[in-house]
């Protein structure tokens, strides 16, 4: 195998559920941006994304940590009181 193919050489996030129904959606590249591919995790499940030639974006719903290269970050689900600010 090939281990200097540019797939292999990706970003990859790791998303961690921390409460069911988190939504993980892959957004395509390029002028016409939409959703190519839709995930609901429970909580404790585990998805390993990578963006590709494809996917240039990565849109989480809901309580989740989320890992990179960079740290990890943690997402929230707005609650009612959020949505009236």
């Amino acid at each position: 195998m090939d281990l200097t193919n540019e797939n292999t050489q990706s970003e990859y996030i790791v998303v961690q559920a921390d409460s069911a129904n988190v939504q993980v959606v892959g957004l395509t590249r390029g002028s016409d941006t939409k959703p190519h591919h839709t995930e609901a995790l429970d909580k404790g499940e585990v998805l390993v994304m990578q963006f590709t030639d494809k996917t240039s974006l990565i849109k989480i719903k809901g309580n989740a940590k989320i890992y990179t290269k960079f740290g990890v970050i943690e997402s929230k689900k707005a609650d009612k009181t959020d949505m009236k600010k």
